[in-house]
């Protein structure tokens, strides 16, 4: 039997690793980060504080506990220096491939030998990037959403040789830092939720970048029907332009389909560094969106 997970070591500060490294601080976990850009972790704790107050939803602890566990946090120069004595190892790079499979060749050769190994991709499966490892039974996928803002759900899912006490020990973390697991059975490009969120993406970016229709009214129709205070796009500001970008290639590259092939006219915003909330313009302008005014619903 796998030994209980003690330390975890989150490897990435972007918008979600950072939130992964908070959430499980709060959960009385010991947490090391390390990223290359060492001043990430600070700037994207200022981000998530801006997603919190437009979407007026917090994380499942108090306010309290989540600011002093981001000070819990021990952020690490070094990447040997975060992954030493980790029980479980979380990357949370870019969502590119090749670089998965490099880091993950080095987080193999420098974690514990027990140590689990885990990628929060939201599309990329565990099996593209596990025999970069001499542990695959040990390899994962732990794709978080957004903790900050209550999306406390996970989706996992093994590869390959992913043992049974593998997925247990993954779900069993999930749960215990106050999370949802939801157990993808069989792999499938983009797991269980994300999966259902990319075709609305697909077709609302579709619509979009053919000049169908314009993107506010996306938002006004999907805010009417479910209630919610943003549509996609607002969303995909949120998740960030750049990030919403390179999954689609994913599917794009897994398919080649041109249908699932972003529109041109996101690659430009992305060029300009239109990002969404973390670059204060994507498809609305921030702090401040349209999406936010009493009568943007009433078009």
């Amino acid at each position: 039997m796998d030994k209980k997970i003690r330390k975890v070591a989150v490897i990435g500060t972007g918008l979600l690793g950072t939130q992964i490294a908070i959430q499980a601080t709060c959960f009385n976990y010991e947490v090391s980060a390390h990223d290359p850009d060492e001043g990430s972790f600070k700037r994207v704790i200022q981000i998530i504080d801006a997603m919190m107050k437009f979407t007026g939803k917090g994380p499942v602890v108090p306010m309290e506990e989540w600011e002093k566990g981001s000070q819990r946090v021990n952020l690490c120069k070094e990447l040997e220096e975060a992954l030493r004595d980790a029980d479980l190892v979380i990357e949370a790079a870019p969502e590119e491939l090749e670089l998965k499979r490099k880091l993950f060749e080095r987080l193999d050769a420098l974690a514990p030998r027990g140590a689990i190994l885990a990628t929060n991709s939201s599309s990329i499966p565990i099996s593209k990037i596990e025999t970069a490892t001499n542990r695959p039974e040990k390899c994962l996928n732990t794709h978080f959403y957004s903790p900050a803002t209550g999306l406390n759900m996970v989706d996992i899912v093994g590869g390959t040789r992913t043992t049974p006490e593998t997925i247990e020990a993954g779900k069993a973390w999930i749960r215990s830092i106050g999370c949802v697991p939801l157990t993808v059975k069989k792999e499938i490009l983009g797991f269980c939720f994300n999966r259902v969120w990319r075709a609305i993406k697909r077709e609302a970016l579709y619509m979009w970048g053919e000049g169908f229709v314009d993107f506010r009214d996306i938002d006004r129709g999907w805010m009417i029907f479910t209630g919610t205070p943003y549509g996609p796009f607002g969303l995909m500001d949120n998740v960030g332009l750049d990030v919403v970008y390179d999954i689609e290639m994913v599917y794009y590259n897994e398919s080649k389909d041109p249908k699932d092939h972003p529109p041109e006219a996101l690659k430009t915003m992305v060029h300009r560094k239109e990002l969404g909330v973390k670059t204060n313009k994507g498809f609305y302008t921030y702090p401040d969106p349209e999406y936010r005014k009493p009568d943007f619903i009433k078009g």
